[in-house]
């Protein structure tokens, strides 16, 4: 059996479609969580949108507390302490049921993830036989107070203090925060604060109703107005020693290692919410006359249907691809003698760079779902009686949540960089090995008869892409590579693009190997759409980060290698996408 794979490791390592999970392979048990999800969604949610927005006092805590009832809050928690203790990627599946929940799918999250899990995984014993119970049913809602007024992305700066009491029994934690989700009704906060003089946070958990917290009144947002976001604010608050989490300075590793989870999390709830809004998109145009047609019949109309229903299948794609690994590695480590909290953050850690890579692409494919959701609704989709409207608003927020879109791309580069600095990723093996091609006439290979065989040799063009692109630039600026933020986004968009478009290959791969190509030709045709995309997409980034770094000779050769490893057999894209939107107009829903 091969060797199992490494976070970051899909740019250098080929992989074969019996090495991924996809979505086909649900089981029977998971299907029954999913569906458990859907209809919560549908008979408690859907009906009192208008009603969570107007933020009804009391009705939030009432439906996170149904949810608990339901065992929805405690799908990640063990069972000995009050929860079902699935898989990662289980626990994948029910966020992105619940992600078409609107404001509700945000509020959940927040409890859920950032709530709870800190806590899960870093606390003791006693802290989690204490709070884990209440928080799992729904008794206890949770909120993480990390940022602050002047704390943003560079979440290490806050000035939130703890200082230790005289009688050594109390920290007193002092300060502000803002943005805090489930704010105005959580009972239970993560508050990390810096203790005296420290130079990294520390991380408290603190009773909402101690002395010394006060709230701002709620915010009033673009979307999402049915979440409660407040500013939190500490004045002389008693926290008892015992209730430090983890270590001292331990803080700032426990918020970003929360933030992994929080970020692949948050793509598999933004693709609830595009899967539901292509629904709503295909139905309206299935409904809608004009020039005595529907509108579903008009080409302009299916290509933009088609690019809805191929971005989500591909960012689907590549999350379930990400959650079987974390999976795979929480496995290898409990296999190891680990304990399974510790085992969890450290598989989910070993893919930082694919979590990073997946909020990324599922935040902007939502944006683009429900942007042309609203262009598919014309008028009535401005406005406010339409679903589209709000899912609109609602999903501004997802590419600044969990950092920044721009955060995220600079992160992916970094981490990859620095472990291929530490030896854990050869870069520099293949990266030379590609260089020295640029120099060497090409060789011919053969496609073989597989009818994405075009798309498979295509996939290694563009790793090697990267691989040039990358190398050069670290080559080329050493030292001041971390302040070239231009190259560093465009070179992340090429890891972006790449990963999603191995992961949809390799899922229609499998798909053929099980069902028959002729099983599989709407999907055949999603994976030709996004590679035809994909190359020209990386022959612009790729040679916007050349020219910025290389002139002369050096730019040349590379833009040349650049034309090499994009080049794609065209396809008729009209009759792709048709293929495509023809199904989903069929269906009358999003069914891939």
């Amino acid at each position: 059996m091969s060797q199992a794979i490494k976070g970051g490791e899909f740019i250098i390592r080929d992989v074969t479609p019996n090495e991924i999970f996809t979505p086909e392979e649900w089981t029977e048990e998971q299907n029954m969580i999913a569906q458990t999800c859907d209809d919560f969604i549908e008979q408690e949610i859907t009906p009192l949108l208008d009603r969570i927005d107007k933020m009804e006092e009391g009705l939030m805590p009432s439906l996170i507390e149904k949810a608990g009832e339901l065992g929805m809050l405690g799908l990640s928690v063990p069972e000995d302490l009050g929860g079902m203790g699935v898989d990662f990627k289980t626990s994948l599946l029910a966020t992105e049921r619940l992600g078409k929940g609107h404001s509700f799918s945000v509020a959940y999250g927040a409890h859920t993830g950032i709530g709870t899990l800190p806590l899960l995984y870093y606390g003791n014993a006693e802290q989690k036989a204490k709070y884990i119970p209440k928080l799992a049913s729904g008794e206890w809602k949770a909120a993480y107070c990390l940022t602050e007024p002047s704390a943003g992305s560079d979440a290490n700066s806050g000035k939130t203090k703890a200082a230790l009491s005289p009688d050594g029994k109390h920290y007193i934690i002092n300060g502000q925060k803002m943005w805090i989700t489930n704010g105005g009704f959580a009972n239970f906060f993560t508050v990390f604060a810096k203790i005296d003089d420290d130079k990294n946070l520390s991380a408290f958990l603190v009773e909402a109703d101690s002395e010394g917290i006060s709230l701002n009144p709620e915010e009033k947002k673009m979307g999402i107005k049915g979440s409660s976001t407040r500013q939190v604010f500490f004045n002389n608050v008693k926290v008892p020693v015992e209730n430090m989490l983890s270590e001292r300075e331990n803080g700032f590793k426990i918020a970003l290692n929360i933030l992994n989870i929080g970020r692949i999390k948050l793509a598999a709830g933004v693709l609830g919410g595009a899967k539901q809004t292509i629904t709503d998109s295909v139905r309206y145009a299935n409904e809608r006359e004009q020039f005595g047609r529907m509108i579903s019949k008009y080409g302009a109309i299916r290509y933009k249907i088609a690019e809805q229903a191929i971005r989500t299948y591909v960012a689907e794609s590549a999350i379930y691809r990400a959650g079987q690994n974390i999976d795979d590695a929480i496995q290898a480590f409990v296999a190891g003698g680990m304990e399974k909290g510790q085992a969890t953050l450290k598989g989910i850690e070993q893919f930082a760079p694919e979590c990073a890579i997946l909020k990324v692409a599922g935040s902007e494919c939502l944006d683009y779902v429900a942007d042309e959701g609203v262009q598919i609704f014309g008028g009535m989709g401005y406005s406010a009686e339409s679903s589209v409207e709000r899912g609109y608003r609602d999903s501004r927020i997802n590419r600044i949540f969990e950092g920044t879109n721009e955060i995220n791309r600079l992160l992916i580069v970094d981490m990859v960089l620095r472990r291929a600095m530490k030896g854990e990723l050869d870069l520099m093996g293949p990266a030379m090995k590609v260089a020295s091609e640029l120099m060497s006439i090409p060789e011919m290979t053969e496609l073989g008869s597989s009818p994405l065989a075009v798309q498979r040799q295509a996939l290694a063009g563009f790793k090697k892409t990267i691989l040039m692109v990358a190398g050069s630039a670290v080559q080329k600026l050493m030292q001041t590579m971390s302040k070239e933020q231009e190259i560093l986004m465009n070179i992340a968009d090429l890891a972006i693009w790449v990963y999603q478009a191995e992961s949809v290959l390799l899922r229609v791969e499998k798909l053929i190997e099980t069902k028959g190509e002729a099983a599989a030709a709407v999907q055949i045709a999603i994976v030709k759409t996004y590679f035809y995309d994909t190359a020209e997409r990386i022959d612009k980034a790729a040679k916007d980060a050349i020219y910025s770094f290389a002139d002369g000779d050096e730019a040349r050769m590379m833009t040349t290698g650049v034309k090499r490893f994009t080049k794609i057999d065209p396809i008729n894209p009209k009759n792709e996408r048709q293929t495509i939107a023809e199904f989903v107009i069929e269906k009358n829903a999003y069914t891939l």
